[in-house]
Parts: structure tokens; sequence; C-alpha cells
């Protein structure tokens, strides 16, 4: 049960951390660089809105509500990236709202294409499993507890370029953010369904 456990949590921070997929880095990349640590309720809010969704897409997989072309998804996942990142380069500078917003449903509707990225994969493992639901969750923490190391991250380099180097928030959101459009746009013109 423990053993079960651990496999699943740990899956779930490799997920993450996976250098072969760091399309879900980069979306925490542009998903928090606009902000710094005393906002990190919201932040917290935003990431667990995207493992929410995360793990929503992966439970209508895994019990086969669900099913959608892999290379759309492919397709979708630098997208949803390209769109985070161009939104922080048009608000760069500016106050950020707090309350409920647009930022909000997109952290979680963005976690869901990104869950059905994986949800074949997630689908093979669990198989004809008769308790889909447990391992989802098991998962589902590994996923969070890893995007909560790379959200500190991120916030504790946003601070440093801030304080030490002097960068402005407006800048340093400018450039980390117009660094990733450099690299999804060639993800996103590698995709079969465009090239």
């Amino acid at each position: 049960m423990l053993d079960d456990f651990l496999f699943y949590v740990q899956y779930g921070i490799n997920h993450v951390l996976d250098i072969n997929g760091y399309d879900h880095v980069l979306f925490l990349l542009v998903l928090t660089v606009a902000y710094i640590f005393k906002d990190w309720k919201r932040v917290l809010i935003l990431v667990s809105l995207f493992t929410l969704g995360h793990t929503v897409s992966l439970i209508l997989a895994a019990y086969d509500v669900v099913q959608i072309n892999g290379a759309l998804v492919e397709l979708l996942i630098p997208i949803t990236i390209l769109i985070m990142a161009v939104y922080n380069i048009f608000t760069a500078g500016k106050t950020i709202q707090k309350g409920v917003s647009l930022l909000f449903f997109s952290a979680l509707f963005f976690g869901i294409v990104h869950g059905l990225g994986f949800a074949r994969e997630f689908h093979l493992l669990i198989g004809g499993s008769s308790n889909k639901l447990l391992p989802l969750l098991e998962f589902a923490l590994g996923i969070e507890a890893a995007q909560i190391i790379i959200v500190f991250v991120v916030l504790f380099f946003s601070y440093i370029m801030q304080t030490v180097f002097r960068f402005s928030k407006r800048d340093w959101v400018l450039v980390i953010s117009s660094v990733v459009v450099g690299l999804v746009i060639p993800m996103i013109m590698a995709n079969k369904l465009i090239s």
C-alpha cells in the first residue's frame, strides 16, 4: 500500500520534472514569473487549479469518458504556453488584478489540456485496474509537490534578478516570457498537424 502510494507520488514528481517533457516546466514558468513571494497565495491557487484540471482530464481518460487525438493535444500544449507568455508580454508591469479572474479559469482549462497530453500513458500504466481513482490522486499529489518546487525556484530567481541584479519586474517578465515564446514556436511548428 505504502509502496504504491510512493510509486504514484514519485511518478507524478518525475512527470513534471522530466527534462524531456519540459513543456510542463515552461507553462509553470510563464504562469508564475509575473509574481513575487508575497503573492504566494494567488500563485498556489493558480498552480492548484492547473493540477485540478490536469487530474480531471486524467480521470476522464482513465474511465474512458474522453478520447482525443494525440497530435492535436501535442499541438494545443505549446499553444497554451504561448498564450500565457503572450499574456505576460502584454500585461508586464501592470497591476495584477485581485480576486477571481480569467487567469484562474485559464489555469484550470490549460491544466485539462496538459492532462490530456499525458492521459494515454497514464491509462496504459493503470490499465484494467479496478481502483483507478486512488492512483490518480496519488499521482496528482506528486504533480502538485513538483509544481510547488518549480514555483519556488521561479519566485526565488525572480527575487534575485529583481533585487540583486536590479531588473525591473516588467523587464524580467518580458525577457522570460519572450524566451519562452522563442522556445514554443518551434514546438508548434514541428507538430504533425502543421508540418
